[in-house]
């Protein structure tokens, strides 16, 4: 190799990059502790850009399909004009409409639900009691456990002393430590909360300014090749977003849909909560919807438990049929991803990340997966010819 300008600036650049590698390496605890700070700084602005990355979505339908439209323009050539504040407007009332109506309908009866279960309690116990001291006629390992459990013989002077103990000790250290953090980040969540919906009402009115801002960047600070790469990218990772989130929406009001008829036919009780709270949950790729089933045959336990095993029988048909029918024709195809690699990809994004990466490995692996079959196909089409 010539040791001329060029080859020794790839030279510099590979040794460069080594050091780097080698130097991560070996303060990997001091780089991820950095990296964790990084991250919290910026969680607001990451934050903020998802919000309105998924507002964008019905404000650009609002936008087309009702501002830009033949009447709207005709009739309301002002309002036409100012699309874009009123769409952005819709969009946020239209989600926030969206979570009332879900809080609206599932927490009262969740929180009724409680008391019911709070008031049949002491019920429950005393025939599980009468059911004990029936067995323990025979057993007496089961009376000595039951005169235990017996209020008149406990030593209520030694449990109020250990209680005491408690107290001093350490019960209030740790409490009013405890205060204080959950203090700290309920604040800390709400003023994040809030900059990052500052953050997204700015990113949402100047998204065409900023794209191009980032655009003209980047193609002054990299190649040619390195900026139709990276836009093709984006522009992939853009779409597979927008369909994954646009195919969940519609999957979730079909089967909230199919759970609210089925219920309402066969006369469960709940049906409309029970409807909605399965679509909310049924967002989240594939175990969502079991999370739906599970608060649901909970709430059909306490009315009749009999009731409850025939809602998960229900349940497991129409998720049959939402799986090998629905999921695959309307999200499958819109991010145009096997059914085995949602399968890889959910596992690995819940592991990392929980919830979120649930729902964000997905399109991601679908963009991977897509540039890697482009590929393969181009490379195998070279080796042919």
């Amino acid at each position: 190799m010539e040791l001329n300008k060029d080859n020794m600036k790839r030279m510099m650049g590979i040794i460069l990059f080594a050091a780097v590698v080698v130097l991560a390496v070996i303060k990997f605890d001091v780089l991820y502790a950095y990296s964790g700070q990084v991250l919290g700084m910026l969680y607001p602005f990451l934050l903020g850009g998802a919000i309105a990355f998924v507002i964008n979505l019905p404000m650009r339908f609002y936008e087309r399909q009702v501002f830009e439209s033949r009447w709207m323009k005709k009739r309301f050539p002002r309002l036409s004009r100012m699309k874009r504040p009123f769409s952005m407007i819709l969009a946020f009332f239209s989600v926030l409409l969206v979570i009332v109506f879900v809080a609206w309908i599932v927490v009262p009866q969740l929180v009724s639900t409680v008391k019911t279960l709070a008031e049949a309690f002491p019920v429950f116990v005393g025939e599980v009691r009468e059911l004990l001291e029936k067995i323990a006629e025979d057993v007496p390992e089961v009376q000595k456990f039951l005169a235990y459990l017996n209020p008149s013989k406990m030593d209520w002077k030694k449990v109020m002393g250990a209680v005491i103990d408690f107290m001093r000790n350490g019960f209030g250290e740790n409490v009013l430590a405890s205060t204080f953090w959950v203090a700290e980040r309920a604040i800390s969540s709400t003023v994040n909360f809030f900059i990052a919906l500052v953050f997204s009402f700015y990113i949402l009115a100047q998204k065409e300014k900023l794209g191009n801002q980032a655009s003209r960047m980047l193609r002054a600070y990299t190649s040619s090749k390195v900026y139709e790469t990276t836009m093709k990218v984006c522009r992939l990772l853009h779409d597979n977003f927008s369909k994954f989130i646009t195919g969940q929406c519609i999957e979730a009001v079909i089967l909230g849909t199919l759970f609210v008829v089925s219920m309402t036919v066969f006369r469960f009780d709940y049906a409309l909560m029970i409807g909605v709270l399965i679509a909310f949950t049924s967002l989240i790729p594939i175990v969502g919807a079991f999370i739906g089933c599970i608060v649901g045959a909970f709430l059909i336990l306490v009315v009749n438990p009999f009731r409850a095993v025939l809602f998960v029988i229900l349940f497991l048909v129409i998720q049959q049929i939402e799986g090998n029918l629905i999921y695959p024709h309307v999200v499958g195809n819109s991010v145009g991803l096997p059914s085995i690699w949602v399968l890889v990809a959910v596992t690995i994004g819940g592991s990392l990340m929980g919830v979120v990466g649930m729902l964000v490995f997905i399109p991601l692996m679908s963009t991977v997966y897509a540039l890697l079959r482009e590929s393969v196909n181009r490379r195998n089409a070279l080796k042919t010819d």
